[in-house]
């Protein structure tokens, strides 16, 4: 298979040159456009924040993986970016190095399966843009496949591997229905952001943002259509909520001891949760003391990332096999795709229905007329496959292996070959 695939990502480059490279969703279809005009007629493009990768199956078989690289570094005028920084992979290897991606064990957060969407969305632009032929496809089908048995079948993406969503995990342990919930989230950086996100999309009942800097407090809120309350009232108002994350970068602590004290006061002692996932802390550590009060910190909600983090690599494994399970029937379909095991498997398929109808049938004829039975179905098979037949040898003399494999698949999936072989099996 002249698959042809490279990869910049978190192991082999730093972020500033990983970001240099990095595809928006609206340069893929001027790159894809680029890559056609070069010989490269389909393709899938992945473009993340922690990777580049472009797979694509050449018109020409001697185009090579430094081409595909020269063709990203003038497109994104990137520069200090070396071969090193480049993995290569061809065939084989691209088709698995894909589903290792698929499954998210090569992520940079073990087990991410937000990556698994990616691949799903990759696909989708490279079909839009006519660059997803019937080979890419068979190998997108196949990678989907092996995700959605990672997911399934194993715990590889089980468990809160970040902070933010560790809080938000523990917080749907002590509180079992978060959708009646109130819920604020001080501080709207990165940190503060993923765990606003991650309680809208837990089904939070109401979400609030605060921030010293208010812009970027309304901009989230914007986002997640949760409310706004101002850096210098938040804590007369901390009493309303359940749950409450924090998450700046102040140099002081914003919540104290007394704060907490009096909001549960006005709260009759119902609960809080108290999230601090900032450094320095924001939140007064002597809150765990007070009753009714669940604090956790860094520290603590790193215990958890850890062990689950644990958790899933030990996963790998299972997923690996699962991988290799996928790989091995990938291959042997591609494998199919060759002139001579396809015009057999393609007469013995005519010729399991002929013999099946004549015993059938035979009975209807005189044991005189039997034989003649027999030579005449023959012929008939024999003319219908004429000219499959021919089409099929021309494929297996092409040039192009990919054109040829492509021509071969669809004869096979045109009369179901392979497919009434597994049906018998079954």
């Amino acid at each position: 298979m002249n698959l042809i695939a490279i990869s910049i990502n978190h192991r082999t480059a730093p972020v500033e040159l990983r970001e240099a490279v990095y595809l928006k969703e609206d340069e893929i279809q001027p790159f894809i456009n680029l890559a056609k005009e070069n010989q490269l007629k389909e393709g899938l493009v992945l473009s993340t924040c922690n990777r580049t990768e472009i797979f694509c199956i050449p018109t020409n078989a001697d185009l090579s993986h430094e081409k595909i690289q020269d063709l990203l570094l003038k497109f994104k005028t990137a520069q200090n970016i070396t071969e090193e920084n480049f993995q290569k992979y061809f065939s084989k290897d691209a088709v698995k190095h894909l589903f290792g991606v698929a499954t998210g064990i090569d992520s940079l957060l073990i087990g991410d399966n937000q990556v698994f969407k990616q691949v799903k969305d990759s696909f989708q632009m490279a079909e839009e843009n006519n660059f997803a032929g019937y080979i890419m496809h068979r190998i997108f089908d196949a990678a989907i496949r092996t995700g959605k048995r990672a997911i399934s079948e194993t715990s590889i993406s089980e468990g809160a591997v970040t902070v933010s969503y560790a809080a938000v995990q523990l917080t749907e342990k002590i509180f079992s229905n978060l959708s009646k919930k109130m819920a604020l989230v001080i501080g709207a950086g990165e940190t503060g952001e993923i765990a606003a996100k991650h309680l809208s999309e837990r089904g939070i009942g109401s979400l609030a943002v605060t921030n010293r800097t208010q812009e970027k407090a309304e901009k989230l809120a914007q986002k997640l259509n949760a409310k706004v309350i101002p850096f210098s009232e938040f804590k007369d108002s901390i009493y309303k909520f359940d749950i409450i994350i924090s998450a700046t970068a102040a140099p002081e602590i914003l919540l104290r001891k007394d704060d907490v004290k009096n909001a549960l006061k006005k709260r009759n002692n119902n609960p809080m949760i108290l999230m601090d996932i900032a450094v320095p802390r924001d939140i007064d550590p002597a809150t765990k003391e007070i009753d009714y009060v669940f604090y956790h910190d860094l520290d603590s909600l790193n215990i958890i990332v850890e062990q689950n983090l644990a958790k899933r690599k030990s996963e790998i494994p299972k997923v690996e096999k699962i991988i290799e399970e996928e790989l091995d029937n990938f291959w042997e379909w591609y494998n199919s795709l060759q002139a001579a095991p396809a015009i057999k498997d393609l007469r013995d398929m005519f010729e399991g229905i002929r013999n099946e109808e004549i015993e059938k049938n035979k009975n209807k004829f005189a044991n005189e007329d039997q034989d003649k039975l027999d030579i005449v179905t023959k012929r008939i098979i024999n003319k219908i496959l004429h000219h499959p037949t021919i089409e099929l040898r021309k494929a297996g003399e092409s040039t192009d292996s990919t054109d040829s494999a492509t021509k071969i698949g669809i004869i096979r999936d045109l009369f179901g070959i392979g497919t009434h072989k597994k049906s018998e099996k079954e």
